[in-house]
């Protein structure tokens, strides 16, 4: 029944809006304006069209099939909505509608009373209280985000739409492609163990990246997403782990806060990354949709600045990770090749003055070692670097069979190679811990 969710051939906008600014203005000029393919049909009784779209008084008097009912009404009118579309024969619903649970008795009634009627009439519900959902791969943004982010492999499930906004933000800066953005907000029916299980079967995502404020059934959740993680990385950043967090997790869209141990003893249980900053989260999937799975945990640490690879060495062995001890035949070829005074050792220091060739002979050589898993580039922007052209010799290293991941730490002066790296799609990060993590 999800299909009906995120690959609708019809979708009805109810509370469609002549006025910008408005949800319900702004999801029907998404689905517009994002060429979705499929029927259109809007609700509003006051207007005949919005956006070229054909209007009417109730979903009632349309004729049009529709698989998909999106409701952007104030909360006591969501009621009659939800009954009238249901009688109309749609698949699925979104509610973006705030107001319920997260407000109190009275709302966690409505809710209930929504979430039943559905329930019993076997329509699928996204929310309430949502953002909406994104599925680039079928041209449908169905949410009043302010971006529709290009195809990607990256699919977001997130109880908060605010973080869905900032992932989208943040993608676009990085040029970073997505598959599916899902906002579940008040998950009244459909949550993160409904879109686990169709997202681990969905052929264009190949990373699962989670903002969660609860988990709905925990055994259940741990049985699905061990099955997921067999088959691609999931990874998850769970809010709400401190006393004040799960206050403002409960008003925030009605979850109750659980003990950080549990939800860390099930993450390990189910082969789940946790990153434990919304940095990681999209740092971590960033790196895996970039870049493939390392095959063993030793790490090769190329650099131009003594310090920094130092930092780098100590991040890889409190991570649980190991500093590769590089064989001799490749430590012989790195010393043929680099000057005297350069570290053939690990870190590989090919020293402040390296020029572009000098980074393609270290990061090559390491690339191709047995011994190595991972590769991890450091650059420090010295008077004779050049981080531009450095970064585009990075970015041709990468061949796909072991990860690279860049690491040009400074500001301005590596603000270019920063930009090369970006659209070669190579993951980079600021710092040498991230990068690691």
């Amino acid at each position: 029944m999800l299909e009906a969710l995120l690959q609708p051939s019809s979708i009805a906008v109810i509370g469609a809006s002549k006025t910008p600014g408005k949800v319900g203005h702004d999801v029907l000029a998404n689905l517009v304006g994002g060429n979705y393919v499929g029927g259109l049909v809007a609700v509003n009784p006051t207007t005949d069209e919005i956006l070229g779209v054909r209007c009417y008084p109730s979903i009632g008097q349309s004729k049009q099939k529709v698989d998909l009912g999106i409701v952007c009404l104030p909360a006591g009118l969501v009621f009659k909505a939800v009954g009238e579309l249901v009688r109309a024969g749609v698949k699925a619903l979104v509610v973006i509608t705030a107001g319920f649970r997260e407000v109190g008795a009275e709302g966690a009634k409505l809710e209930r009373e929504i979430s039943e009627l559905c329930r019993v009439n076997r329509v699928r519900l996204l929310g309430p209280n949502v953002l909406g959902l994104i599925n680039t791969h079928h041209n449908m943004n169905a949410s009043f985000a302010h971006y529709m982010p290009g195809p990607g492999c990256i699919s977001v499930v997130s109880q908060s739409g605010a973080i869905c906004t900032a992932i989208l933000d943040m993608a676009a800066e990085r040029k970073l492609g997505l598959a599916k953005l899902i906002s579940i907000g008040n998950k009244a029916d459909i949550n993160e163990i409904d879109l686990l299980a169709y997202l681990a079967k969905d052929p264009y995502t190949k990373v699962i990246a989670c903002y969660l404020e609860s988990i709905t059934n925990g055994n259940e959740f741990v049985k699905v997403a061990s099955q997921v993680t067999a088959i691609k990385p999931v990874v998850i950043f769970k809010a709400g782990t401190t006393k004040s967090g799960g206050k403002a997790a409960s008003s925030h869209t009605g979850s109750l806060a659980g003990t950080d141990i549990a939800y860390g003893a099930a993450f390990n249980r189910a082969g789940v990354i946790r990153a434990n900053t919304f940095e990681e989260l999209f740092d971590f999937a960033t790196a895996l949709s970039m870049q493939p799975l390392p095959r063993g945990n030793r790490i090769a640490i190329v650099t131009n600045a003594g310090g920094p690879g130092i930092i780098c060495a100590d991040a890889v062995e409190n991570a649980g990770l190991q500093v590769a001890e590089l064989d001799w035949q490749t430590a012989s070829a790195l010393k043929q090749k680099l000057p005297a005074t350069a570290s053939v050792q690990n870190p590989i220091d090919v020293l402040g003055d390296a020029d572009p060739e000098r980074y393609r002979l270290a990061i090559t050589s390491a690339l191709q070692a047995m011994s190595v898993d991972a590769v991890v580039v450091i650059l420090t922007p010295q008077t004779m670097t050049k981080p531009a052209e450095c970064a585009r010799v990075v970015a041709k290293c990468a061949d796909g069979a072991k990860p690279l991941l860049a690491c040009f730490m400074g500001g301005r002066d590596v603000i270019p190679a920063r930009r090369e790296l970006v659209d070669a799609s190579l993951p980079d990060y600021a710092f040498p811990e991230r990068a690691i993590a």
